[in-house]
């Protein structure tokens, strides 16, 4: 029985499962900043399974660009070099993928329990899917099938310059270009951007506020014991939905887009509960096109392992931007 390595490395964690045959074994979740490198991630991994001579592959879904089998992380100093690690485990085939890109091959496969519908669920049927994630950065990804197969379309669309639709938003990424002279829409919507919108939103109301990790902002958000949290919250949201029709339009996703990773899960009520459909579908003369279109909140934690799991029963399909050592 073939049994394959497969990964999915973040900014801020690196988790790891065993497939054997058709059976995903538990993932394992290790901090980034606990390993000096990838190898070492992967060697205790591996550790707990009985070393690496059993295993035949290795697929790494990364967030980062990939090139020439090599994937230098965004949000992490975390480099992989996919032919120097294919020979120090001695795996015969080592894949890389962008990680948004494994987690767009889930999409077709999620169950209704897997996400929380915001709006009408008239989708078309065969049309794109895409994908947004804020997480440690944010991705993005669309999965299209047609005439030629399935295939899955990266994108860095994360670093996206951010638009504001209101005076208010204007004056707060006015403030953020003060600290960067690119506000791209990761900027605000990760875990880091929360923190740079919480801080921004002090600044324009000349409050003065808790140094907070992203989670304590979510947190003070939601039991209302922080009203600067509460703004930067609901900001968060307003933006988000914005940015994810943006995404709709780009890819022409007629077949839905799917918000998830990060904090998402933890805020899908508070998601439909606020204006998040409503900007979602607020561009002008295209309103009408995007207020059929499905919004799902993912709320499957190991999305991408289902991806990686379809990447290799769909072994001839090889994804935009993937790469082979």
């Amino acid at each position: 029985m073939k049994r394959i390595l497969l990964a999915d490395i973040g900014g801020t964690y690196a988790r790891f499962a065993m497939l054997s045959g058709d059976k995903l074994a538990s993932v394992m979740t290790l901090s980034v900043n606990d390993h000096r490198q990838i190898s070492d991630a992967i060697r205790h991994f591996l550790a707990k399974q009985g070393g690496a001579s059993s295993i035949d592959e290795a697929i790494l879904a990364l967030a980062g660009p990939i090139g020439s089998g090599r994937c230098a992380l965004t949000n992490s100093a975390w480099v992989v070099d996919g032919e120097a690690l294919k020979h120090e485990f001695g795996f015969r085939t080592l894949r890389l993928v962008n990680d948004h890109e494994a987690a767009a091959w889930s999409l077709p496969h999620l169950a209704p329990s897997d996400t929380l519908l915001i709006g009408p669920d008239k989708g078309a049927p065969d049309a794109p899917m895409a994908l947004l994630g804020p997480g440690t950065g944010l991705g993005m990804a669309c999965y299209v099938q047609g005439p030629g197969g399935k295939s899955v379309v990266a994108s860095e669309g994360g670093h996206m310059t951010l638009a504001a639709t209101s005076d208010y938003e204007s004056d707060v990424i006015t403030i953020l270009r003060r600290q960067f002279a690119h506000v791209s829409a990761e900027r605000v919507l990760s875990g880091p951007g929360l923190l740079n919108l919480y801080r921004a939103i002090a600044t324009l109301d000349r409050v003065d506020v808790l140094p907070r990790a992203p989670a304590e902002v979510t947190r003070a958000a939601l039991d209302g014991t922080c009203a600067t949290c509460r703004k930067t919250l609901d900001t968060f949201v307003s933006f988000l939905g914005s940015v994810a029709g943006d995404v709709a339009l780009l890819f022409g996703a007629r077949g839905g887009v799917f918000v998830g990773g990060g904090i998402i899960p933890h805020i899908a009520h508070r998601l439909a509960a606020m204006d998040f459909r409503q900007r979602f579908e607020a561009k002008g003369k295209f309103q009408a096109y995007l207020s059929e279109i499905p919004l799902r909140i993912v709320l499957r934690r190991d999305a991408a392992f289902l991806g990686l799991t379809a990447l290799v029963r769909n072994a001839a399909a090889k994804p935009c931007g993937g790469d082979y050592a």
